[in-house]
């Protein structure tokens, strides 16, 4: 049994987008079923689409692009805490998580996760997310990565405050994560967001290995 847990999303165009991004394409330029020499495929999409990582550029005028990122943040122990019966993550609710201290990076499963794996394509609009106030107590409390498994951090009908303090504060922001089957508890973090230059995000590869 493999001690790795993929938890990124299969990028394709049948996953949500979130309203007015460009839908997923992969077109073939190259196809050895037309005779061609090989398979070459051009993809179009958001680099907020699936799983993906938002930068400090994101919101932040003069904020880092998604390349300026911290490998030792991006990788290393990691907290996942499983909230089930929660419509709405306040700082009430994460003060309440038993999250272990001196925590840097932390992935919330919610009943968000389910909708990846029941292959839900069309967008929700009530999906879970932190407000503002549970943004705080993340920058309070010294967490350097926020990780959620749907395409925001911060509510669908919010302004941008969520995404300002946690983004300000250089806290690196994982979206669209699948942690379906993930129990709570500690494990190793491997995040590897596409090395964009100058771009506020990048769809990233996200794997949880166990810690025996």
């Amino acid at each position: 049994m493999s001690n790795y847990i993929d938890i990124s999303v299969p990028l394709s165009p049948n996953i949500p987008q979130w309203p007015g991004s460009p839908e997923v394409s992969f077109n073939r330029n190259l196809d050895l079923d037309q005779g061609d020499i090989a398979n070459d495929t051009t993809i179009s999409l958001s680099v907020h689409t699936g799983t993906h990582v938002d930068a400090p550029l994101h919101f932040l005028k003069h904020g880092k692009g998604v390349e300026q990122l911290s490998l030792d943040i991006l990788m290393g122990k990691v907290y996942v805490a499983h909230l089930p019966n929660v419509n709405i993550i306040t700082s009430d609710t994460l003060a309440d998580c038993m999250i272990p201290p001196n925590t840097q990076r932390l992935l919330l499963h919610t009943r968000n996760s389910q909708l990846w794996e029941n292959q839900v394509a069309k967008f929700q609009k009530d999906f879970v997310a932190l407000t503002a106030d549970a943004a705080q107590w993340v920058v309070e409390h010294g967490i350097k990565l926020i990780g959620i498994d749907y395409l925001s951090i911060q509510l669908f009908d919010d302004s941008p405050k969520t995404h300002e303090i946690l983004l300000e504060s250089e806290v690196i922001i994982i979206e669209g994560l699948n942690l379906t089957n993930v129990s709570s508890g500690e494990y190793e973090l491997i995040c590897l967001p596409v090395k964009l230059a100058g771009v506020e995000g990048a769809p990233a590869r996200v794997i949880l290995k166990t810690i025996n």
